[in-house]
């Protein structure tokens, strides 16, 4: 509590400078083409770092500056090569920072005494510079996608990493999985369907949704804005919700709907193209012991084929019976959750769950574990089997074991390499202003030594 109340102490007094700021004569901190860079755009975007829960740095605004100079000098790029972004798109990433913002300030009123205006108007304050770095980073995309490695860029780059600085791997294992979830009857889930069918006949009958919301609601992400979930996409949405929620028009309240998560009803506030606003509440379903019965027969069933006269390989059993939708198809194997895009199905082992790791940890390669229950952090529970496909100690980078790491390595080098170039050429084309205050900030050296670059007056 002490430290949340001196982050809300730090956070007010920043923001009381900016508005501070804004009423008084601003000052120019930087310039680059036909940007311009004001003092309280760097203070703004201080404090929304403070929001986020990190701890004060005034030397985190050096790097603020160097971000909005990148990212004006990309932005003005973009209109030259008509790369554009729509409003759907910047509108729901606005809200997204908003939500965030509510969240960690403590809901809506308190985050309005720290801006010291409304939400909404700080929404409109937040946009074009929103807007400015979607763009930025979509011309930051249009000038790297062409970059690529092949297997002589891989090994060029591999060999000239010192022998003393090559990275070091930790032990690593692939992991397969089939899963059963316990499934409820209907009969079993007629008690959260009730309960959602009677919040939502209150709601009907005239009662605030928003403050039923906050007060039955399960969904703890929603719940304190009053089940509010902003503007968003169908691709943010499970598909039975999207489903509902594309259909109905602003104001109307869809039918109690059953999800992965539970039973919902939802109310459409605004439509926007491809965009839509809504609020909803959640009420979780509860496994009963007779869905933990019957999943556990399943498990076992699938083990004695597995284990037994291997009918089945492992592979097969996971596509055919795993109720796990992102391994089911991938041959049951588990994929590293910090390297998604690269699909590797090699995880070190901190980064397993530990449950996972604990059984893991005891088996030979090419086992499989006998069926356990497990429980996830959000309190489901979940039969598995594990297969132990490979396990790989710590070891110094090398080119046979490592060799779809050391290819992303590659590969982000080329990017930056790609970018930088591309930099080093528009900064001589662009006059460059840097206010002294910020002279001496290591990240703004490659600026400041720039030949079009001048001090701000």
């Amino acid at each position: 509590m002490r430290k949340f109340g001196l982050t809300l102490f730090i956070l007010l007094t920043t923001l009381t400078f900016v508005n501070a700021q804004k009423k008084t004569l601003d000052k120019i901190a930087g310039v680059v083409g036909s940007g311009i860079i004001l003092q309280s755009d760097i203070e703004s975007q201080y404090a929304q770092y403070l929001i986020q829960g990190n701890p004060p740095n005034p030397s985190i605004k050096c790097l603020i500056l160097q971000q909005l100079l990148t990212q004006k000098l990309l932005a003005q790029q973009a209109v030259i090569d008509s790369v554009f972004v729509k409003d759907d798109e910047v509108d729901a990433e606005v809200d997204r920072r908003m939500r965030s913002m509510v969240q960690r300030a403590g809901g809506e009123e308190r985050l309005e005494q720290f801006l010291g205006r409304s939400i909404i108007q700080y929404k409109d304050e937040l946009r074009p510079d929103i807007k400015e770095q979607r763009v930025a980073e979509k011309m930051r995309q249009k000038i790297t996608e062409k970059v690529n490695v092949t297997p002589f860029d891989i090994k060029k780059y591999f060999d000239a990493i010192p022998k003393d600085s090559l990275p070091t791997y930790n032990k690593e294992v692939e992991v397969g999985e089939i899963s059963i979830t316990p499934k409820l009857t209907a009969e079993e889930k007629k008690q959260f369907k009730d309960k959602a069918e009677s919040l939502r006949a209150r709601v009907k009958g005239g009662e605030d949704f928003g403050n039923l919301a906050r007060l039955y609601s399960q969904d703890p992400g929603s719940s304190p804005d009053g089940g509010d979930l902003g503007f968003a996409d169908r691709s943010t949405f499970v598909k039975e919700f999207a489903a509902m929620a594309f259909k109905l028009k602003a104001g109307e309240i869809s039918p109690v709907f059953e999800t992965d998560f539970g039973f919902h009803f939802l109310q459409v506030i605004e439509r926007r193209g491809e965009q839509v606003h809504v609020r909803h509440i959640l009420i979780k379903t509860e496994v009963s012991q007779g869905s933990l019965d019957r999943a556990k027969v399943k498990i076992d069933s699938v083990y004695t084929l597995l284990s037994g006269n291997k009918k089945i390989d492992f592979s097969s059993a996971a596509a055919y019976y795993s109720d796990d939708r992102d391994t089911k198809y991938n041959g049951g194997m588990m994929l590293n959750a910090d390297n998604v895009q690269s699909r590797t199905t090699y995880i070190p082992t901190d980064k397993l769950d530990p449950q996972v790791a604990l059984v893991v940890d005891t088996m030979k390669i090419g086992e499989i574990s006998k069926p356990a229950l497990f429980t996830a952090q959000d309190g489901k529970k979940t039969y598995k089997i594990l297969l132990l496909k490979s396990k790989t100690d710590a070891h110094k980078a090398n080119l046979a074991q490592d060799l779809p790491k050391i290819k992303d390595l590659a590969y982000e080098d080329k990017l930056n390499k790609s970018v930088s170039e591309w930099f080093e050429k528009k900064r001589k084309d662009t006059y460059v202003k840097i206010d002294p205050e910020y002279q001496s900030c290591p990240q703004l050296k490659i600026w400041a030594s720039s030949p079009s670059t001048a001090q701000v007056k």
